[in-house]
């Protein structure tokens, strides 16, 4: 595989990453190349930028949720037919999972891909200093390839004239400079920016101005240049058609309908979950629970992901047919998968805005941020995951859950602490763990066949169990 490729990371969070990668994307797009975007760590939100840019799936790419062995497989099924891909870093440059050296890292990924670095530095604050740190940056692992630095929130011409002539001392070429213009900055909330569905018209100019900014500060042709300087990459494509553990879907012709939470409050996944129950012979169908009063005609299995149902909590509240449908589903004991937005969604109610009422538990927003990876094991068999399975995943949120009785736990974590997490009962399993499914595709094949076997049986809409969801 030979397209070329940048990976931009930045001495640490806050430094422009999103900025220059998303203005990068844009502006080669304009130009009328196939761009691939892609992001390392477990972001949901930067992706959506990336795919307003491009017109392409964001993909991320997490060596600690899939394995760095799937990094170049998942690139490459990503990137294929593309004229150029870019990587946006996570963190600092040399930052990953906490005590496990480079794993999760954009150093890791930029060496799993062969891809040469662009550093971007808020140079805002420092003139000649800007030398040491990229000559530092450059040096502390001589497998990663810094081309170039772009500079970002520069002063003036003289600051640029400063930054230059250090830069040019140490040997580093600048590939761009971005002054100080914050009017393009993305808004941001309690978990980082907002996503791209809750403001797509000013997304878009926001995005349009990224391009404007980078074609004017940054040289597109040395870029583009180092970019083709990426050796070929060794790797077959990611296929979810052809991977470990895929188990071939029976009764050939039959696609239970799997319905797939979207819209403003629910845009958190990754697009390999979907193109997996595809593979395994679902008919992917998505539905907005903000708009949407029935589930899709024929529904047989119900994933709700990640987003921000506490920002909607009184519009996904006021939609009480749908609850009723999605607590009508739930109790058919037809597959539901909810992760961490999902979840919330499923309890009794959230800040006290009734929610589906399908699982006894109430949740609420909390000033604790839960972040990290981590490392979890199947407790209970579910449509989801046999018990014993084991899968690596991230939690992120602000709110905290208080459960009640009548179910079990869905995983138990054994890494970073140990402690049990989430639900199972009947055909649900909900949790905060937010998994990349590419890392065991048999989960969903697993899903797939519970969806086929309760096809038929299960009620997509309709107001069977608004009493008891509302009556909580």
């Amino acid at each position: 595989m030979t397209v070329p490729r940048l990976v931009i990371a930045a001495p640490s969070s806050g430094s422009g990453k999103t900025t220059v990668a998303t203005g990068l994307m844009a502006a080669f797009t304009e130009r009328g190349l196939a761009v691939s975007p892609h992001k390392a760590g477990p972001d949901y939100i930067d992706p959506g930028y990336h795919a307003l840019a491009t017109g392409r799936p964001g993909r991320n790419l997490d060596s600690f949720m899939s394995g760095p062995e799937l990094i170049g497989p998942l690139f490459a099924h990503g990137s294929a037919g593309c004229d150029l891909a870019v990587v946006e870093g996570v963190m600092g440059l040399y930052d990953g999972a906490a005590g496990r050296g480079e794993l999760a890292s954009t150093a890791q990924v930029a060496k799993l891909l062969r891809a040469p670095v662009v550093l971007v530095v808020d140079a805002s604050s420092q003139s000649r200093s800007v030398a040491a740190l990229a000559h530092g940056f450059a040096s502390f692992d001589p497998q990663v390839r810094i081309g170039g630095v772009i500079l970002n929130k520069v002063g003036s011409d003289r600051h640029e004239v400063m930054l230059r002539e250090a830069l040019e001392e140490a040997g580093m070429p600048v590939l761009g400079v971005l002054r100080r213009v914050p009017q393009v900055a993305a808004p941001s909330r309690h978990l980082g920016l907002v996503p791209v569905a809750e403001r797509r018209a000013d997304a878009l100019a926001s995005v349009a101005a990224l391009a404007e900014q980078v074609r004017a500060g940054c040289d597109l042709e040395a870029l583009m240049a180092l970019a083709r300087t990426a050796p070929p990459l060794d790797c077959a494509a990611w296929d979810p058609a052809g991977a470990p553990d895929f188990r071939p879907a029976a009764a050939p012709g039959r696609r239970p309908v799997v319905a797939v939470a979207g819209g403003p409050a629910f845009t958190f996944s990754y697009a390999e979950n979907a193109e997996l129950l595809t593979a395994a012979g679902a008919e992917v169908v998505t539905f907005d629970p903000l708009r949407d009063e029935a589930l899709p005609e024929g529904t047989a299995g119900l994933v709700i992901g990640g987003g921000f149902p506490e920002v909607y909590a009184p519009e996904l509240s006021a939609n009480a047919p749908l609850r009723a449908a999605v607590a009508s589903f739930a109790a058919s004991g037809a597959p539901v998968a909810a992760e961490c937005a999902g979840l919330l969604y499923l309890a009794g109610s959230l800040d006290g805005k009734p929610m589906c009422g399908v699982l006894d538990a109430d949740a609420r927003m909390s000033e604790r941020l839960t972040l990290g990876y981590r490392e979890a094991v199947a407790v209970s068999d579910s449509p989801l995951a046999r018990a014993g399975t084991r899968l690596r995943g991230h939690e992120f949120h602000r709110t905290v859950i208080e459960p009640g009785a009548g179910a079990a736990p869905a995983w138990g974590f054994t890494h970073p602490e140990r402690r049990v997490e989430g639900f199972v009962r009947g055909g649900v399993h909900a949790s905060y763990l937010h998994t990349h499914w590419a890392a065991e595709p048999s989960v969903a094949w697993r899903f797939v066949a519970a969806a086929r076997a309760a096809e038929g049986a299960a009620p997509a809409s309709g107001a069977a169990g608004a009493g008891a969801a509302d009556a909580r």
